[in-house]
């Protein structure tokens, strides 16, 4: 039965590149997948984007290829990767560029496009927006980017015209995975259970590290070994739909059904109806079993067809946060720190702060939880804290007076304080709409060596 493996090369913008290159080397790999965008990548990408039309791809594009194309024509091994982010046009000339300055020949590029509706979006303002109650209209000035989450079509189509490296924009993590096994095995979506199981087996894979125990270790409860080098996880997918969870022998990390668990649960709002471009997929009676060292068999995905609708993520320019941070330690600190932020909310009054949320932290205590647990523990313990103040803000002039008095501290407040910060930053938040499938076209791009 053919067998197809492909490797998890990144699980994020900025991940390690180190473990996609032991894949290359060792993993024998047919496919090599590198899954580069969170919800707000490309929004960021398309404000480099507007300063720069060259620009707006993802930033370890070229440190990336500039390793990676060489064992990919040695080992011929196929690359398929979301790093065009808002770009796929300039990531894709940038890695023909590339190829040609390491003297590759015999090389087929492609970038798919048609995620970009940002021109199109006057059609839609009288849409919903799935995380607040407002319409697009409510929002339409402050948007920066509108992204439909594509399927796999246009990455299958490139794939049946032989590119040997495929550069997206915004398609669903999984489609990075279910196009080669659609390609190679001639699946379709009638292919209930094969489809389910293509999909669990990318989003298994879309985290990288993830799920060979990154994200699992917990010292003394999930214990997680040689961590500094975290192997990467391959799938290794038969033409039935089977397929094990496995990495590079030898490397960090490992491969349970525990790590697969908690990976599949990781961003599933419904398991049984987790909606995709390409599927709904089913994973309510999934199983994971453990073959052998660091290989785990995962098995009982399903789907039950593909939605009529695609997700468009809107990234805009929602606020400011401004926030100054100041330390206290020593005896009495955390009543040093209190009255420091008694000091600041007091002050921010007298200067006219117009915010709408503010908040106080004391970092090391409270700052995750609030008082969940915080309110257990013993204050007069604390042998140092960190207090952090910060504010929502509609404008950058009144995000920067919150910095600038808990820089005054340093003269102006309680004993001890030291090491103070501040920072400004605006605030690009992400929600969602739907639009038909039927109003999207993609479309692939080629270029050789």
């Amino acid at each position: 039965m053919q067998k197809i493996r492909i490797g998890a090369g990144a699980g994020y913008a900025g991940d390690r590149i180190e473990p996609a290159v032991e894949l290359l080397e060792k993993g024998n790999l047919d496919y090599i997948i590198f899954e580069c965008l969170a919800e707000r990548t490309i929004a960021i990408g398309q404000q480099a984007k507007k300063q720069d039309p060259t620009k707006g791809y993802n930033h370890l594009l070229v440190e990336r290829m500039t390793k990676t194309l060489p064992l990919l024509k040695h080992n011929n091994t196929k690359l398929i990767t979301n790093m065009g982010s808002a770009n796929p046009q300039a990531a894709l000339e940038k890695t023909v560029e590339i190829a040609k300055e390491l003297n590759l020949t015999g090389l087929k590029f492609a970038c798919v496009l048609g995620d970009d509706i940002f021109d199109l979006l006057d059609k839609y303002e009288d849409e919903d927006i799935l995380e607040f109650d407002s319409k697009l209209k409510d929002i339409r000035d402050s948007v920066l980017s509108a992204n439909v989450y594509l399927g796999s079509e246009g990455i299958i189509e490139a794939l049946e015209n032989d590119a040997d490296v495929i550069i997206t924009g915004r398609v669903s993590d999984p489609a990075l995975t279910i196009a080669p096994l659609v390609h190679e095995f001639g699946w379709t979506l009638e292919d209930a259970e094969k489809l389910g199981q293509a999909t669990l087996a990318g989003h298994l894979l879309e985290c990288a590290g993830q799920v060979t125990g990154g994200y699992y270790a917990d010292p003394g409860f999930k214990d997680v070994e040689n961590l500094a080098r975290l192997g990467f996880p391959i799938a290794e997918i038969s033409e039935d739909g089977s397929f094990v969870v496995t990495k590079v022998e030898g490397s960090g990390g490992l491969v349970t059904p525990d790590t697969c668990k908690e990976q599949l649960l990781y961003e599933i709002h419904n398991p049984a109806k987790y909606m995709t471009p390409d599927v709904t997929a089913d994973f309510s009676q999934v199983s994971f079993e453990q073959e052998a060292k660091d290989v785990v068999k995962a098995s009982g995905a399903t789907s039950h067809g593909r939605p009529d609708t695609l997700k468009v993520s809107l990234g805009y320019l929602d606020c400011y946060i401004g926030e100054g941070e100041i330390s206290y330690g020593g005896s009495n600190a955390m009543a040093r720190a209190k009255l420091a932020a008694d000091i600041v909310k007091e002050r921010l009054d007298i200067v006219g702060l117009e915010k709408e949320e503010l908040r106080v932290d004391y970092i090391g205590y409270n700052s995750l939880y609030k008082d969940k647990i915080s309110s257990m523990l013993a204050e007069d313990k604390s042998a140092e804290v960190r207090l952090r103040v910060a504010a929502r803000t509609k404008d950058r002039k009144n995000a920067s007076l919150v910095g600038n008095e808990v820089e005054a501290l340093y003269t102006n407040g309680p004993a001890g304080g030291a090491g103070a910060s501040k920072s400004v930053s605006e605030v690009v938040s992400i929600c969602s709409i739907f639009i038909p499938r039927e109003d999207i076209e993609q479309e692939v791009k080629y270029m050789e060596v």
